[in-house]
């Protein structure tokens, strides 16, 4: 029987926290604009001496700046912070709510806010009353002091492969830090709960290191997929393009206490490629999905034919 990827009503599940009120963990205080750049840089690395005793400055860290779209309050970007803090300075700006499906919408006609965001008494990083692509503009153009050397979104609940690219907030946050000239990379788990990110923020850690190493052609990023299993039941990593595999969707009919109908989006993703080197049937194999894309639309291999048409002015 083919395998399909089901997602009926998952976004009550996704999104529990929206539904039922919790208790907030997490306190959040206004930023005074005077703060904004004091605060970016979480830690100095000490002086490093020479054979001759001598002190010297160490070498710089890279500045890496993370988003993703499930909000600032989510375990997966809490996830990869923390793995980005072995390779350099890290700042943490995304979305103060649920952000995910918002693809590369942006706020306009209406006011975005930053808060300061703490986990007990320490600062996490920054929120925005906006979408992913929002927290990219707001953090290159105007919260950081400098331009960060590498972005990462996620990590995202559920994978973001073949017609999902397209969907994804967490995969626009990258595609807009590529749009600003930064090299970026999305990073996505195959799951909606139970989520376990221990391997997927040890492959980002890895793939980072890989990416500052050898830099990404101009208007490219990366997007990452990492099945929800043990690390040992990984089989491998495989190189992919952007599958075929798109949803087939309906629409779940219901009632509220005054009669009046509300709609859930219901739908399965059938397997649409057969190869390993599609993201979406890698991911279904077991393997790490490392898909590189970019923001140009354009069907070149159409250009040609089109100028053929009638379309004289």
């Amino acid at each position: 029987m083919q395998r399909v990827a089901s997602a009926p009503l998952m976004y009550l599940k996704k999104y529990q926290s929206l539904i039922v009120p919790t208790k907030p963990r997490i306190s959040v205080k206004p930023i005074p604009p005077s703060e904004l750049e004091s605060t970016v840089k979480v830690s100095k690395p000490e002086a490093h001496k020479s054979a001759a005793g001598k002190s010297r400055k160490p070498p710089r860290r890279p500045h890496i700046l993370v988003c993703n779209d499930d909000g600032i309050d989510a375990e997966g970007i809490a996830a990869l912070a923390k793995a980005m803090t072995a390779i350099g300075e890290v700042t943490v700006v995304a979305p103060s709510s649920h952000q995910s499906g918002m693809s590369h919408a942006m706020t306009l006609g209406k006011p975005m806010r930053i808060q300061k965001y703490f986990k007990g008494k320490k600062l996490f990083g920054y929120s925005v009353s906006g979408t992913p692509v929002d927290c990219m503009k707001m953090a290159i153009t105007h919260l950081l002091p400098k331009r960060p050397d590498i972005v990462v979104s996620g990590i995202n609940y559920g994978s973001n492969t073949a017609v999902n690219i397209l969907y994804s907030g967490t995969v626009a946050a990258a595609l807009e830090a590529a749009i600003f000239g930064l090299p970026a990379i999305a990073f996505s788990l195959t799951t909606y709960e139970d989520a376990d990110f221990t391997y997927a923020a040890k492959f980002a850690q890895k793939l980072v290191r890989q990416v500052l190493k050898h830099g990404l052609p101009p208007e490219t990023l990366l997007t990452v997929n990492v099945p929800s299993l043990p690390e040992s039941k990984i089989k491998g990593v495989a190189v992919t393009h952007q599958g075929k595999s798109k949803w087939s969707e309906s629409m779940i009919e219901r009632q509220d206490a005054y009669g009046n109908p509300y709609y859930w989006l219901h739908g399965k993703m059938p397997l649409e490629d057969h190869s390993l080197d599609a993201d979406e049937f890698a991911i279904r194999k077991n393997y790490v999905s490392v898909t590189p894309i970019r923001y140009d639309l354009t069907n070149h291999a159409f250009i040609d034919t089109l100028k053929t048409w009638d379309l004289k002015k």
